[in-house]
Protein backbone atom coordinates (compact mmCIF):
# COMPACT_ATOMS: atom_id res chain seq x y z
CA UNK A 1 0.00 0.00 0.00
CA UNK A 2 1.17 3.50 -0.57
CA UNK A 3 1.64 5.25 2.61
CA UNK A 4 1.50 8.92 0.93
CA UNK A 5 4.71 9.92 3.18
CA UNK A 6 4.76 12.92 1.83
CA UNK A 7 1.38 13.69 2.60
CA UNK A 8 1.24 12.26 5.73
CA UNK A 9 4.51 14.05 6.93
CA UNK A 10 1.70 17.15 5.80
CA UNK A 11 -0.82 16.05 7.53
CA UNK A 12 1.02 15.47 10.55
CA UNK A 13 2.21 19.32 10.31
CA UNK A 14 -1.32 20.44 10.58
CA UNK A 15 -1.62 18.22 13.73
CA UNK A 16 1.34 19.90 15.17
CA UNK A 17 0.58 23.26 14.89
CA UNK A 18 -3.59 22.79 15.91
CA UNK A 19 -2.33 20.48 18.54
CA UNK A 20 -2.60 23.65 21.26
CA UNK A 21 -5.41 25.04 20.70
CA UNK A 22 -8.92 24.54 22.76
CA UNK A 23 -11.40 22.97 20.53
CA UNK A 24 -15.12 22.86 22.58
CA UNK A 25 -18.04 22.42 20.73
CA UNK A 26 -18.58 26.07 20.13
CA UNK A 27 -15.99 29.36 20.45
CA UNK A 28 -12.70 30.37 19.43
CA UNK A 29 -10.90 27.46 19.40
CA UNK A 30 -12.97 25.51 17.16
CA UNK A 31 -13.59 28.57 14.97
CA UNK A 32 -9.67 28.90 14.57
CA UNK A 33 -9.31 25.17 13.40
CA UNK A 34 -11.94 25.46 10.88
CA UNK A 35 -10.52 28.87 9.84
CA UNK A 36 -7.35 26.76 9.35
CA UNK A 37 -8.53 24.35 7.30
CA UNK A 38 -10.07 26.64 5.14
CA UNK A 39 -6.70 28.52 4.14
CA UNK A 40 -5.75 24.94 3.04
CA UNK A 41 -8.99 24.60 1.14
CA UNK A 42 -10.08 27.80 0.42
CA UNK A 43 -13.81 26.04 -1.12
CA UNK A 44 -14.73 24.96 2.51
CA UNK A 45 -17.20 26.94 3.57
CA UNK A 46 -17.71 27.87 7.37
CA UNK A 47 -20.93 28.45 9.09
CA UNK A 48 -22.69 29.42 11.90
CA UNK A 49 -26.38 27.99 14.03
CA UNK A 50 -26.98 30.99 16.90
CA UNK A 51 -26.78 29.89 20.44
CA UNK A 52 -30.71 28.81 21.41
CA UNK A 53 -32.19 27.48 18.48
CA UNK A 54 -33.99 24.05 18.43
CA UNK A 55 -32.34 21.39 16.55
CA UNK A 56 -34.47 18.26 16.56
CA UNK A 57 -34.67 16.97 20.61
CA UNK A 58 -31.81 19.61 21.25
CA UNK A 59 -30.83 22.63 21.92
CA UNK A 60 -27.72 24.70 20.54
CA UNK A 61 -25.60 25.99 23.54
CA UNK A 62 -24.53 29.69 24.46
CA UNK A 63 -20.61 29.95 23.34
CA UNK A 64 -17.65 29.04 25.70
CA UNK A 65 -14.93 31.20 25.71
CA UNK A 66 -11.78 30.42 28.47
CA UNK A 67 -9.11 33.13 29.63
CA UNK A 68 -7.07 31.34 32.33
CA UNK A 69 -7.08 29.45 35.05
CA UNK A 70 -5.15 27.96 37.71
CA UNK A 71 -5.47 25.87 40.76
CA UNK A 72 -3.10 26.70 43.54
CA UNK A 73 -2.39 24.90 46.49
CA UNK A 74 -1.90 26.20 50.32
CA UNK A 75 2.04 27.19 49.59
CA UNK A 76 1.41 28.91 47.23
CA UNK A 77 2.59 26.36 44.27
CA UNK A 78 0.65 25.67 41.30
CA UNK A 79 -1.58 22.20 41.31
CA UNK A 80 -2.94 22.86 37.41
CA UNK A 81 -2.87 25.61 34.76
CA UNK A 82 -4.52 25.84 31.95
CA UNK A 83 -1.60 27.50 30.13
CA UNK A 84 0.40 23.84 30.52
CA UNK A 85 -2.46 21.91 29.31
CA UNK A 86 -5.91 22.88 28.00
CA UNK A 87 -6.95 19.62 29.55
CA UNK A 88 -6.71 20.40 33.37
CA UNK A 89 -9.99 22.30 33.05
CA UNK A 90 -13.18 20.82 32.71
CA UNK A 91 -14.22 21.55 29.47
CA UNK A 92 -17.45 24.05 29.32
CA UNK A 93 -16.42 25.11 33.40
CA UNK A 94 -17.90 28.21 34.50
CA UNK A 95 -15.91 30.67 36.16
CA UNK A 96 -14.65 30.66 39.87
CA UNK A 97 -12.63 32.15 42.27
CA UNK A 98 -12.99 30.84 45.45
CA UNK A 99 -11.13 29.23 48.47
CA UNK A 100 -11.60 25.84 49.78
CA UNK A 101 -10.45 23.03 51.68
CA UNK A 102 -8.84 19.99 50.19
CA UNK A 103 -12.11 18.25 51.34
CA UNK A 104 -14.25 20.17 49.33
CA UNK A 105 -11.86 20.75 46.24
CA UNK A 106 -12.06 17.12 45.88
CA UNK A 107 -15.57 17.33 44.28
CA UNK A 108 -14.10 19.11 41.91
CA UNK A 109 -11.07 17.01 40.53
CA UNK A 110 -10.51 14.85 37.91
CA UNK A 111 -7.70 11.81 37.50
CA UNK A 112 -7.44 8.38 36.75
CA UNK A 113 -6.17 5.92 39.17
CA UNK A 114 -5.63 3.13 36.46
CA UNK A 115 -3.74 5.91 34.33
CA UNK A 116 -1.61 8.43 37.12
CA UNK A 117 0.34 9.79 35.02
CA UNK A 118 -2.14 10.90 32.27
CA UNK A 119 -4.45 14.20 32.60
CA UNK A 120 -8.26 12.89 31.94
CA UNK A 121 -10.18 14.96 29.25
CA UNK A 122 -13.75 15.90 31.25
CA UNK A 123 -16.95 17.54 29.80
CA UNK A 124 -19.97 19.15 31.29
CA UNK A 125 -21.60 21.31 28.41
CA UNK A 126 -25.08 20.76 29.19
CA UNK A 127 -24.56 21.00 33.31
CA UNK A 128 -23.08 24.51 34.87
CA UNK A 129 -19.87 23.10 36.41
CA UNK A 130 -16.43 23.93 37.26
CA UNK A 131 -13.59 21.60 37.65
CA UNK A 132 -10.06 20.52 37.20
CA UNK A 133 -8.33 17.80 35.92
CA UNK A 134 -4.65 16.09 36.85
CA UNK A 135 -2.28 13.62 37.48
CA UNK A 136 -3.57 10.93 39.81
CA UNK A 137 -0.23 10.77 41.15
CA UNK A 138 -0.16 14.38 41.97
CA UNK A 139 -3.73 14.39 43.09
CA UNK A 140 -2.97 11.56 45.63
CA UNK A 141 -0.09 13.77 47.24
CA UNK A 142 -2.34 16.88 47.31
CA UNK A 143 -1.46 18.63 51.25
CA UNK A 144 -4.51 19.27 53.33
CA UNK A 145 -5.11 23.23 53.58
CA UNK A 146 -6.89 26.43 51.47
CA UNK A 147 -6.76 26.33 48.07
CA UNK A 148 -7.22 28.96 45.40
CA UNK A 149 -9.65 28.05 42.58
CA UNK A 150 -9.81 30.75 39.62
CA UNK A 151 -11.56 29.63 36.42
CA UNK A 152 -11.85 33.07 34.18
CA UNK A 153 -14.33 31.71 31.27
CA UNK A 154 -17.63 32.77 30.29
CA UNK A 155 -20.70 31.88 28.63
CA UNK A 156 -22.39 33.54 25.88
CA UNK A 157 -25.11 33.99 23.45
CA UNK A 158 -22.93 33.41 19.83
CA UNK A 159 -22.90 30.73 17.28
CA UNK A 160 -22.00 26.88 17.06
CA UNK A 161 -19.74 26.73 13.76
CA UNK A 162 -19.35 24.08 11.51
CA UNK A 163 -17.77 23.75 7.76
CA UNK A 164 -18.50 21.85 4.50
CA UNK A 165 -17.52 21.16 1.08
CA UNK A 166 -19.39 19.88 -1.79
CA UNK A 167 -17.51 18.80 -4.60
CA UNK A 168 -19.61 17.98 -7.83
CA UNK A 169 -19.34 15.24 -9.69
CA UNK A 170 -21.13 13.70 -12.89
CA UNK A 171 -23.93 12.17 -10.77
CA UNK A 172 -25.65 14.22 -8.43
CA UNK A 173 -25.49 10.84 -5.95
CA UNK A 174 -23.46 11.89 -2.96
CA UNK A 175 -20.20 10.53 -0.90
CA UNK A 176 -20.36 11.85 2.25
CA UNK A 177 -17.44 11.98 4.34
CA UNK A 178 -17.64 13.67 8.22
CA UNK A 179 -15.20 14.30 11.25
CA UNK A 180 -15.08 16.50 14.41
CA UNK A 181 -13.37 19.18 15.65
CA UNK A 182 -14.31 19.80 19.18
CA UNK A 183 -11.67 18.25 21.62
CA UNK A 184 -9.11 19.80 23.03
CA UNK A 185 -5.29 18.45 23.22
CA UNK A 186 -5.62 15.19 21.79
CA UNK A 187 -4.13 14.07 18.60
CA UNK A 188 -5.78 10.40 17.85
CA UNK A 189 -8.89 11.21 18.88
CA UNK A 190 -9.20 14.76 17.58
CA UNK A 191 -6.78 15.97 15.24
CA UNK A 192 -6.56 12.52 12.92
CA UNK A 193 -9.60 12.33 11.60
CA UNK A 194 -9.93 16.30 10.48
CA UNK A 195 -6.46 16.34 9.20
CA UNK A 196 -7.11 13.21 6.75
CA UNK A 197 -10.41 14.37 5.98
CA UNK A 198 -9.19 17.37 4.47
CA UNK A 199 -6.75 16.16 2.42
CA UNK A 200 -8.94 13.40 1.31
CA UNK A 201 -11.14 16.45 -0.16
CA UNK A 202 -7.81 17.99 -1.29
CA UNK A 203 -7.40 14.73 -3.50
CA UNK A 204 -11.02 14.24 -4.97
CA UNK A 205 -10.64 18.04 -5.96
CA UNK A 206 -7.63 16.84 -7.85
CA UNK A 207 -9.34 14.68 -9.68
CA UNK A 208 -9.71 14.25 -13.32
CA UNK A 209 -13.32 12.78 -13.28
CA UNK A 210 -15.63 12.15 -10.50
CA UNK A 211 -18.75 10.01 -10.98
CA UNK A 212 -20.08 11.03 -7.90
CA UNK A 213 -20.26 14.41 -5.92
CA UNK A 214 -18.58 14.60 -2.66
CA UNK A 215 -19.89 16.04 0.76
CA UNK A 216 -16.84 16.87 3.27
CA UNK A 217 -18.05 18.21 6.97
CA UNK A 218 -16.57 19.24 9.79
CA UNK A 219 -18.90 20.02 12.89
CA UNK A 220 -18.71 19.58 16.76
CA UNK A 221 -19.63 15.39 17.80
CA UNK A 222 -22.66 14.83 18.44
CA UNK A 223 -24.25 18.41 18.89
CA UNK A 224 -22.99 19.93 15.30
CA UNK A 225 -24.00 16.64 13.64
CA UNK A 226 -27.37 17.04 15.15
CA UNK A 227 -27.03 20.82 14.06
CA UNK A 228 -26.18 20.31 10.24
CA UNK A 229 -28.63 17.17 10.08
CA UNK A 230 -31.35 19.11 11.17
CA UNK A 231 -30.21 21.89 8.35
CA UNK A 232 -29.84 19.23 5.65
CA UNK A 233 -31.81 16.42 6.52
CA UNK A 234 -33.77 16.28 3.35
CA UNK A 235 -31.71 16.89 0.54
CA UNK A 236 -28.53 14.02 2.30
CA UNK A 237 -31.78 11.35 2.73
CA UNK A 238 -32.36 11.98 -1.12
CA UNK A 239 -29.17 11.94 -2.27
CA UNK A 240 -25.72 10.16 0.03
CA UNK A 241 -25.25 6.77 -1.29
CA UNK A 242 -22.85 6.21 0.87
CA UNK A 243 -20.30 7.63 3.95
CA UNK A 244 -17.61 7.47 6.18
CA UNK A 245 -17.42 9.29 10.03
CA UNK A 246 -13.48 9.60 9.54
CA UNK A 247 -11.78 9.40 13.30
CA UNK A 248 -9.06 7.78 15.31
CA UNK A 249 -6.90 7.27 12.13
CA UNK A 250 -3.54 8.69 13.17
CA UNK A 251 -1.57 5.95 14.76
CA UNK A 252 0.38 2.95 12.95
CA UNK A 253 -1.88 0.13 15.31
CA UNK A 254 -4.27 -2.26 12.89
CA UNK A 255 -7.09 -1.36 10.90
CA UNK A 256 -10.82 -1.73 12.36
CA UNK A 257 -13.96 -1.38 10.40
CA UNK A 258 -16.89 -0.06 12.37
CA UNK A 259 -20.36 -0.99 10.31
CA UNK A 260 -23.57 0.98 9.63
CA UNK A 261 -26.77 0.19 12.12
CA UNK A 262 -28.04 -2.37 9.36
CA UNK A 263 -24.52 -2.99 8.78
CA UNK A 264 -25.43 -3.90 4.90
CA UNK A 265 -25.15 -0.33 2.63
CA UNK A 266 -22.86 0.35 0.36
CA UNK A 267 -20.44 1.90 2.52
CA UNK A 268 -20.18 -1.01 4.50
CA UNK A 269 -19.55 -3.68 1.49
CA UNK A 270 -16.84 -0.89 -0.30
CA UNK A 271 -15.38 -0.68 3.20
CA UNK A 272 -14.45 -4.14 3.42
CA UNK A 273 -13.49 -4.90 -0.28
CA UNK A 274 -11.07 -2.22 0.32
CA UNK A 275 -9.83 -4.24 3.66
CA UNK A 276 -9.63 -7.47 2.14
CA UNK A 277 -8.21 -5.64 -1.30
CA UNK A 278 -4.94 -4.53 0.76
CA UNK A 279 -5.11 -8.45 1.98
CA UNK A 280 -5.09 -6.52 5.37
CA UNK A 281 -6.39 -8.03 8.86
CA UNK A 282 -8.52 -5.84 10.48
CA UNK A 283 -10.94 -5.84 13.93
CA UNK A 284 -14.65 -5.97 13.03
CA UNK A 285 -16.74 -4.29 15.20
CA UNK A 286 -20.62 -3.59 15.81
CA UNK A 287 -22.80 -1.51 15.71
CA UNK A 288 -23.44 -1.92 19.18
CA UNK A 289 -19.75 -0.63 19.25
CA UNK A 290 -20.74 2.79 17.82
CA UNK A 291 -19.70 6.03 20.09
CA UNK A 292 -19.02 8.32 17.25
CA UNK A 293 -21.30 10.55 15.19
CA UNK A 294 -22.21 7.61 13.29
CA UNK A 295 -25.26 7.68 15.58
CA UNK A 296 -26.83 10.51 14.49
CA UNK A 297 -26.17 9.76 10.99
CA UNK A 298 -27.55 6.20 11.39
CA UNK A 299 -30.34 6.53 13.73
CA UNK A 300 -33.52 4.82 12.38
CA UNK A 301 -35.27 8.51 11.04
CA UNK A 302 -31.94 9.83 9.75
CA UNK A 303 -30.88 6.42 8.45
CA UNK A 304 -27.92 7.73 6.31
CA UNK A 305 -25.42 4.74 4.52
CA UNK A 306 -22.41 5.85 7.15
CA UNK A 307 -19.28 3.05 8.13
CA UNK A 308 -16.06 3.98 10.12
CA UNK A 309 -12.77 2.94 9.06
CA UNK A 310 -10.19 3.13 11.80
CA UNK A 311 -6.84 2.74 13.30
CA UNK A 312 -6.74 2.58 17.04
CA UNK A 313 -10.71 2.42 17.72
CA UNK A 314 -12.19 5.26 20.14
CA UNK A 315 -12.47 3.77 23.87
CA UNK A 316 -9.74 0.66 23.26
CA UNK A 317 -6.40 2.35 23.34
CA UNK A 318 -5.39 3.18 27.26
CA UNK A 319 -4.37 6.47 26.15
CA UNK A 320 -8.12 7.65 24.90
CA UNK A 321 -9.16 10.83 26.63
CA UNK A 322 -6.17 11.48 28.36
CA UNK A 323 -3.17 13.83 28.02
CA UNK A 324 -1.29 10.51 26.71
CA UNK A 325 -3.17 10.72 23.11
CA UNK A 326 -0.40 12.88 22.17
CA UNK A 327 1.44 13.92 19.21
CA UNK A 328 3.49 10.95 20.03
CA UNK A 329 0.61 8.59 19.65
CA UNK A 330 0.21 9.47 16.27
CA UNK A 331 2.54 9.48 13.08
CA UNK A 332 2.75 10.44 9.84
CA UNK A 333 3.01 7.17 8.98
CA UNK A 334 -0.20 6.07 10.10
CA UNK A 335 -1.94 9.40 9.12
CA UNK A 336 -0.68 8.13 5.30
CA UNK A 337 -2.10 4.72 5.60
CA UNK A 338 -5.19 6.11 6.42
CA UNK A 339 -5.45 8.58 4.04
CA UNK A 340 -4.26 5.76 1.70
CA UNK A 341 -7.03 3.64 2.42
CA UNK A 342 -9.74 6.08 2.50
CA UNK A 343 -8.43 6.65 -1.16
CA UNK A 344 -9.13 3.12 -2.18
CA UNK A 345 -12.78 3.58 -0.65
CA UNK A 346 -13.32 6.41 -3.36
CA UNK A 347 -11.86 4.32 -6.02
CA UNK A 348 -13.89 0.87 -5.64
CA UNK A 349 -17.09 3.59 -5.29
CA UNK A 350 -15.82 5.67 -8.95
CA UNK A 351 -15.39 1.86 -10.35
CA UNK A 352 -18.40 0.05 -8.76
CA UNK A 353 -20.41 -0.78 -11.77
CA UNK A 354 -22.35 -3.51 -12.84
CA UNK A 355 -21.29 -4.83 -16.16
CA UNK A 356 -22.91 -7.77 -18.30
CA UNK A 357 -21.18 -9.52 -21.23
CA UNK A 358 -21.47 -9.06 -24.55
CA UNK A 359 -21.53 -13.25 -25.95
CA UNK A 360 -24.33 -15.21 -25.33
CA UNK A 361 -21.92 -18.12 -24.02
CA UNK A 362 -18.53 -18.08 -23.39
CA UNK A 363 -16.48 -15.85 -25.31
CA UNK A 364 -13.61 -17.01 -27.29
CA UNK A 365 -10.84 -16.09 -25.08
CA UNK A 366 -7.49 -17.58 -26.96
CA UNK A 367 -7.64 -15.17 -29.50
CA UNK A 368 -7.40 -12.61 -27.49
CA UNK A 369 -4.35 -13.21 -25.10
CA UNK A 370 -6.82 -14.08 -22.70
CA UNK A 371 -6.35 -17.96 -22.13
CA UNK A 372 -2.96 -19.95 -23.17
CA UNK A 373 -3.41 -20.90 -26.62
CA UNK A 374 -2.33 -24.60 -25.38
CA UNK A 375 -4.81 -26.34 -23.48
CA UNK A 376 -2.23 -28.58 -21.73
CA UNK A 377 -0.24 -28.24 -18.00
CA UNK A 378 3.75 -28.62 -18.09
CA UNK A 379 7.01 -27.11 -19.13
CA UNK A 380 6.98 -24.69 -21.29
CA UNK A 381 3.48 -24.15 -20.97
CA UNK A 382 2.11 -20.39 -21.23
CA UNK A 383 1.61 -18.10 -18.69
CA UNK A 384 -1.23 -15.40 -17.68
CA UNK A 385 -1.00 -12.38 -15.59
CA UNK A 386 -3.00 -12.49 -12.65
CA UNK A 387 -5.62 -10.35 -14.06
CA UNK A 388 -5.98 -12.44 -17.21
CA UNK A 389 -6.55 -15.43 -15.43
CA UNK A 390 -9.47 -13.76 -13.15
CA UNK A 391 -11.44 -13.26 -16.87
CA UNK A 392 -13.18 -15.98 -17.42
CA UNK A 393 -14.66 -15.98 -13.50
CA UNK A 394 -15.14 -12.64 -13.65
CA UNK A 395 -17.16 -13.30 -17.17
CA UNK A 396 -19.28 -16.24 -15.69
CA UNK A 397 -20.81 -13.52 -12.67
CA UNK A 398 -21.13 -10.62 -14.95
CA UNK A 399 -25.01 -10.78 -15.55
CA UNK A 400 -25.95 -7.28 -15.34
CA UNK A 401 -27.12 -7.55 -12.01
CA UNK A 402 -23.84 -7.78 -10.16
CA UNK A 403 -21.88 -4.87 -9.15
CA UNK A 404 -18.40 -4.73 -9.00
CA UNK A 405 -17.86 -5.06 -5.30
CA UNK A 406 -20.48 -7.88 -5.57
CA UNK A 407 -18.00 -9.75 -8.26
CA UNK A 408 -15.56 -9.85 -5.62
CA UNK A 409 -17.32 -11.16 -3.08
CA UNK A 410 -18.66 -14.36 -4.98
CA UNK A 411 -15.32 -15.00 -7.11
CA UNK A 412 -12.60 -14.32 -3.71
CA UNK A 413 -10.97 -12.06 -6.18
CA UNK A 414 -9.04 -8.81 -4.55
CA UNK A 415 -11.92 -5.98 -5.74
CA UNK A 416 -8.69 -4.03 -7.37
CA UNK A 417 -7.88 -7.12 -9.89
CA UNK A 418 -11.87 -6.72 -10.61
CA UNK A 419 -11.60 -3.30 -11.22
CA UNK A 420 -8.71 -4.57 -14.17
CA UNK A 421 -9.70 -7.22 -15.30
CA UNK A 422 -13.24 -5.54 -16.11
CA UNK A 423 -11.51 -3.01 -17.85
CA UNK A 424 -9.52 -5.57 -19.81
CA UNK A 425 -12.62 -7.09 -20.88
CA UNK A 426 -14.66 -3.85 -21.41
CA UNK A 427 -11.84 -2.68 -23.77
CA UNK A 428 -12.06 -6.56 -25.53
CA UNK A 429 -15.68 -5.39 -26.01
CA UNK A 430 -16.58 -8.92 -23.79
CA UNK A 431 -18.34 -6.98 -21.29
CA UNK A 432 -20.37 -3.51 -21.10
CA UNK A 433 -21.72 -1.31 -18.61
CA UNK A 434 -25.35 -2.75 -17.97
CA UNK A 435 -28.55 -0.39 -18.46
CA UNK A 436 -30.24 -0.12 -15.10
CA UNK A 437 -33.87 1.08 -15.34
Amino acid sequence: MNNNSGTGREMFEWAVELFPHCRSITGPGLRTTLNYFQNIVPELQIHGIASGTQVFDWVVPQEWRIKSAKLTDPNGDVVADFADSNLHVVNYAVSVDRKLSLSELQAHLYSREDMPEAIPYVTSYYSPHWGFCLEHSKRSALPDGEYQAFIDSEHVDGELNFADLVIPGESDQEILFTSYACHPSMANNELSGPVVLIALARWVQSLDRRKYTYRFVLAPETIGAIAYLSQNLNHLQAHVIAGYVITCVGDDGGYAYLPSRTGTTLADEVAIAALEGRDLDFTRYSFLDRGSDERQYCSPKVDLPMASLLRSKYGTYPEYHTSLDNLDFISAKGLGESLSMYQDCIRILEHNEIYECVEKCEPQLGRRNLRPPQNSAGAGQPTLSEIQSNTSNILAYADGKTDVVGLSRVTGISVFDIIDGCALLKSNQLLEIAAID
